[in-house]
């Protein structure tokens, strides 16, 4: 979604701002929402709009009766601009109700509880405590939770400077802190969580204050009915589970991932996949495709169980789509053969879609990040390539600019806007190195090449044929299980 120019500028200038009570907003039969776009409030998944706190207010606007309309700010200090204006209802922010806030706000916590942490260079030393932050610049993004804690410190600690960055969301300073650029930062917890498997030269270093419940954010020109209706409105989700279920779908994933590795791979490819390991080979052949590299998709998406779902729908041992499912006439997606069908069927059309002068094996890993991603991204990623003068047509170029995909400096600049670039890097990297594995284990044993051992190590931090680093099964998982999840942009 696109602007020329802030929401707020054009708000003033319709002259309007918004019914206060909730009687007149049911009248008028709107709920107007401001956001801004971040995987922890608001953004394009793979099933279309999602987010935790997009999920929330659509769930509150149908139990209102009225419509949802959302419109995305550059940043929160642009939310906050509306909500003073009483343009917006409702500001989804990232924000906890940190001092100052209580007395131009109506502020609901919505069930997601945050901390703000310092984030440091792993090539640097660890600061310990606040006295270690004196000396150096700590930075972090505008309107954010941090600052008023690091005022604080400063009446104890003089000498604590930071630097606040109106430009950059908790990605980019993510990214800079990842490079080097910044030596130590301030970031929510939650967005870290989010984020953190994306930047490994990003280390964790303490935390500053206590853990706050985020907010949702109300003009205090409203009086206190719509507050109150959506406080009942998220008490009642809090005890019929559906707030849990939502927490679980965005951040529950992000705790239980460490364990997965080569063993798991090497322990499915024993057990599950001779289930399906003919059906891979027969529509494999039919669609002219390696069996094995469409095998490693389907290991890659639902680890081979064929009755994976995902809450927004995304289901079957492919994880294909509602739209997907229909577009290439699947009708049975928890079907096996019919998934397999499918993937192999999707897979060949999104291949004939990358330009054909693209030699392989760049053509196939630029079509693993097409079905993963969404071509449009993906071509989006190839023009930030092509203008910073690198080869759009080589994947190793084009998978250092899919991850500024994520980033509000660069996406902006895209026709398909945000996307969780680092994503269809982890995908099409682990895909190789499953297909690798697969070949391997599949070839004549008099044909095989000696392994190491024990051989399934060689998932974990190899050397791809191009030379770079692979992501080991680890990192795999964490691509995939917020696959599974719906947390991923949409393929089409």
């Amino acid at each position: 979604m696109r602007w020329l120019l802030p929401f707020a500028i054009i708000m003033l200038a319709g002259g309007c701002s918004r019914p206060t009570t909730l009687q007149e907003i049911r009248s008028e039969g709107v709920l107007h929402i401001i956001t801004r776009t971040a995987p922890s409030i608001y953004f394009e998944g793979r099933d279309g709009i999602t987010g935790y706190d997009y999920e929330l207010a659509k769930r509150f606007a149908e139990k209102l009766g009225v419509e949802l309309r959302v419109r995305v700010a550059e940043n929160n200090t642009e939310i906050l601009s509306v909500l003073d204006r009483n343009f917006a209802h409702i500001g989804l922010t990232g924000l906890s109700n940190r001092p100052g806030l209580a007395e131009k706000y109506h502020a609901l916590p919505t069930g997601i509880e945050a901390e703000s942490v310092v984030v440091y260079h792993r090539g640097t030393d660890r600061p310990e405590t606040a006295e270690d932050l004196a000396g150096t610049t700590v930075h972090l993004v505008a309107d954010s939770n941090h600052e008023h804690r690091l005022l604080e410190l400063r009446e104890k600690h003089p000498d604590l400077n930071w630097q606040v960055h109106a430009t950059l969301d908790a990605a980019g300073v993510l990214a800079r802190v990842e490079s080097g650029e910044f030596t130590t930062a301030i970031v929510s917890s939650n967005e870290l969580d989010l984020n953190h498997v994306y930047f490994p030269q990003v280390k964790e270093s303490f935390s500053l204050g206590e853990p706050e419940e985020l907010a949702w954010l109300f003009p205090a020109e409203q009086d206190d009915s719509l507050t109150t209706a959506a406080r009942d409105f998220l008490n009642q989700l809090r005890d019929d589970g559906t707030l849990a279920q939502l927490s679980e779908r965005f951040y529950g994933h992000l705790d239980r991932l460490n364990y997965v590795g080569a063993r798991t791979f090497a322990h499915h490819a024993n057990n599950r996949l001779p289930k399906y390991e003919a059906l891979f080979r027969s529509y494999a052949e039919e669609y002219g495709i390696d069996w094995r590299l469409l095998a490693a998709i389907g290991y890659q998406e639902s680890h081979w169980r064929p009755n994976a779902v995902s809450p927004t729908g995304v289901r079957g041992l492919m994880m294909l789509t509602r739209n997907t499912a229909g577009q290439i006439g699947i009708n049975n997606r928890l079907d096996a053969e019919e998934s397999i069908h499918g993937g192999a069927k999707y897979f060949t059309f999104v291949h004939r879609q990358i330009p054909d002068r693209i030699p392989e094996p760049d053509r196939t890993w630029f079509a693993l990040a097409s079905y993963n991603v969404g071509f449009g991204h993906l071509e989006d990623a190839r023009r930030l390539t092509e203008d910073a003068g690198r080869n759009p047509d080589r994947w190793m170029d084009v998978k250092e600019f899919l991850p500024l995909l994520a980033q509000k400096e660069w996406y902006t600049k895209t026709r398909y806007g945000y996307a969780r670039g680092h994503e269809p890097v982890i995908y099409v990297q682990n895909i190789r190195r499953y297909y690798d594995v697969l070949a391997w284990m599949t070839e004549p044993e008099e044909e095989r090449p000696a392994p190491k051992e024990p051989w399934f190590v060689d998932l974990d931090g190899a050397e791809t044929s191009d030379g770079s680093a692979s992501s080991g099964s680890e990192d795999g998982m964490r691509a995939m299980l917020p696959r599974e999840l719906g947390m991923i942009p949409p393929t089409l």
